[in-house]
């Protein structure tokens, strides 16, 4: 269903190609901000792919442009022809406290602004983005969780499935968040765990990959998941990297996370 109210910045005034679109849902009883990297040279006759790209705690929209210049690095690739054009879409995460964990909570629903409203708002306002666009999702730590939770409740949507350095079940978010744990509880316990999402969901499971730096606080957490998605034979690619919980991190193998999803296309 189309927006009512939509606000979108005017590309005249764009730099890097990046846009902004603010719309409002019931999904957050308000507003919620999307930026979106926008491929230069695209238009309205192209189907490109979306990759939604989800923040951490304590982010928002500008994150991943803003702290890792992912638009910029995407751009790049794509000039070298390492990359097919693709657009990014950044949204905030709701902005509910420290991090809404994209769950619903609280009386809003963060997942469904991520699942349904996001895609939404960039086929209703980006050239190119189209109905049959492939979906991809992806996110770092708190996002990491949304992503990998998300794109397997949500698995006829996404082609792809990606998290790095993830919080894998719902009680690490107190590792961040100074929000009490029991606000995030879920009806369904599945919904609080990763490896529970994947299990239920597995029959419409995307092909997944996570990865996580080696001195990062949650990496015993990922090599758990990886470990338990061997035993109960659920494919997927884990990879290892040097480096901690940070932006630095992030900047350099969301590039693996992207090509991952450019060989699904």
């Amino acid at each position: 269903m189309p927006f009512k109210t939509t606000e979108i910045s005017n590309p005249q005034y764009e730099s890097n190609h990046l846009r902004f679109i603010t719309v409002k849902t019931p999904n957050l009883k308000g507003r919620g901000d999307i930026c979106v990297y926008v491929p230069p040279g695209n238009n309205k006759n192209e189907v490109l792919p979306i990759v939604i790209l989800l923040h951490g705690v304590y982010g928002s929209a500008w994150s991943w442009a803003m702290s890792a210049g992912v638009h910029l690095t995407t751009n790049e690739l794509i000039k070298k022809g390492e990359l097919p054009k693709m657009i990014l879409a950044m949204p905030s995460d709701g902005l509910w406290g420290d991090g809404s964990g994209y769950l619903p909570h609280s009386g809003f629903n963060f997942e469904q602004w991520i699942a349904d409203d996001v895609p939404t708002a960039i086929m209703e306002n980006i050239p190119g983005a189209k109905q049959d666009s492939p979906l991809f999702i992806a996110g770092l730590s708190m996002g990491g969780f949304g992503a990998l939770r998300i794109g397997a409740k949500y698995g006829h949507k996404f082609k792809a499935i990606s998290g790095l350095s993830s919080i894998t079940s719902l009680p690490q978010i107190k590792l961040f968040a100074g929000e009490p744990l029991k606000t995030y509880a879920q009806d369904i316990i599945a919904d609080e765990d990763v490896f529970a999402t994947f299990k239920k969901y597995r029959d419409q499971l995307p092909p997944v990959r996570f990865d996580c730096g080696t001195n990062d606080l949650l990496i015993n957490y990922n090599r758990d998941l990886h470990k338990k998605l061997i035993k109960e034979k659920i494919e997927h690619i884990y990879e290892e990297n040097t480096g901690g919980h940070e932006w630095l991190y992030w900047a350099k193998h969301i590039v693996s996370t992207l090509k991952f999803f450019a060989g699904k296309l």
